[in-house]
């Protein structure tokens, strides 16, 4: 007898992630659980499928708390690039808040790409940051989460 899989559960990098109310809609929609990770108090909807996880701040706190903890059948939201990597290692998907899935091909390219800007602002030749988040981010986001759940569904892991 083959074991159940493990369910759906969804892991954001609550801190600066732009699309947590539209995480909670498509995680109620699919009765899916919800790790809201911060280094902070963080208001979240009052559910028991929403667990809020405040962590130390330590260096990385956040990220160490949701790598440790990632595997096959889970969907991680973040932009940060390193942590993203982690995830993508331990076997999860992992979604940026535009809606970019980060992946074992793109993950290289991107962290490449992080560094590079990095050294730029450093030397102070880019001195701007991210262009500012859009409702075409936000339906590429909704877009990209869906398409990582009926994925998984397919594969085998509850809702």
């Amino acid at each position: 007898m083959s074991e159940a899989p493990n369910p759906i559960a969804i892991y954001v990098d609550a801190d600066a992630c732009p699309v947590k109310p539209e995480i909670y809609r498509v995680a109620e929609r699919h009765r899916l659980k919800v790790f809201v990770v911060a280094n902070s108090f963080m208001a979240v909807p009052r559910e028991s499928w929403i667990e809020r996880v405040i962590v130390s701040d330590g260096f990385d706190a956040a990220d160490n708390w949701i790598a440790e903890r990632v595997g096959r059948g889970s969907i991680v939201v973040t932009s940060d690039i390193p942590l993203a990597d982690r995830c993508i290692k331990a076997g999860a998907d992992v979604i940026g808040p535009t809606g970019k899935p980060f992946t074992e091909a793109s993950i290289g390219m991107a962290l490449a790409t992080r560094d590079m800007m990095e050294d730029l602002r450093a030397a102070g030749t880019v001195t701007g940051g991210p262009k500012p988040f859009s409702a075409r981010d936000r339906s590429a986001f909704l877009q990209a989460l869906d398409v990582a759940i009926q994925r998984l569904k397919r594969a085998g892991f509850t809702g």
